[in-house]
């Protein structure tokens, strides 16, 4: 595959706070279109990995690149294309939720931003929560907040961090099937982190799994299945994480 072919890559990324190394020589591709999950335990570098990716965190060293732009050189022109969501990072609790979408669609740009914000209450059924503040949201409530946030812009790489937890199954097999249409509408690349196995076993052309801040394993979910000989990536998952 050529350079144009990838949505992420990153080049031997390292992560250290203070004299504890969170990631480790990090080196992954993730093509352009395809729905990736980032798997592993507490503590295995899941999130500090999303934050590299996100230009939250600064790497230690290493390189990434978002659709061949080097992150750190370019983070502007990396950020109109990209969105990220996840329900532990909340939206400002005292504003309501057509505030919230307002002020991040005005940072981001987006045109005929009315238009688009009503767009996606429809789409995501949240018109009657717009004028809700969003510290009187439930749990699930605030998911689809966050996804109608994260998809303001319409961008091309949507990371994800537990884009169902919170949610009833209904409304979970739901929202699983709105980003697949829309990752199919955009040409979209989704990279997600996630505990539901079931989810990623659905949704996903890859799995990332990391232990202790490295790559472990890395395949398509058949892949996985194959090689630890197992029914289920739940059974995969606990044979990396017990091992």
């Amino acid at each position: 595959m050529s350079a144009d072919d990838w949505a992420i890559r990153t080049t031997d990324l390292r992560k250290l706070f203070d004299n504890t190394v969170a990631v480790k020589g990090l080196s992954l591709s993730v093509a352009r279109g395809s729905v990736t999950a980032l798997l592993g335990g507490n503590g295995a570098g899941k999130s500090t990995t999303m934050g590299m990716l996100l230009g939250l965190l600064e790497p230690t060293s290493g390189h990434i690149e978002i659709f061949g732009c080097d992150l750190l050189a370019r983070r502007s022109d990396v950020a109109r294309v990209v969105n990220f969501s996840s329900p532990y990072v909340d939206l400002p609790n005292r504003l309501t939720v057509r505030q919230n979408l307002a002020v991040y669609g005005m940072l981001y740009g987006v045109p005929d931003l009315t238009g688009r914000i009503a767009e996606l209450a429809a789409r995501l059924q949240i018109g009657d929560l717009l004028d809700r503040r969003h510290g009187t949201l439930s749990a699930g409530q605030r998911t689809r907040a966050s996804l109608a946030k994260s998809l303001l812009n319409k961008p091309k790489l949507l990371l994800l961090d537990e884009p169902t937890a919170s949610l009833d199954p209904d409304t979970a097999d739901w929202v699983r099937t709105l980003l697949m249409t829309y990752k199919t509408e955009e040409n979209a690349t989704i990279f997600m982190a996630s505990h539901n196995m079931f989810e990623v076993e659905r949704m996903c052309d890859d799995v990332i799994v990391m232990k202790r801040g490295s790559v472990v394993a890395h395949g398509t979910p058949q892949d996985l299945l194959d090689r630890f000989e197992r029914d289920n990536l739940e059974e995969v998952f606990l044979d990396i994480a017990r091992n």
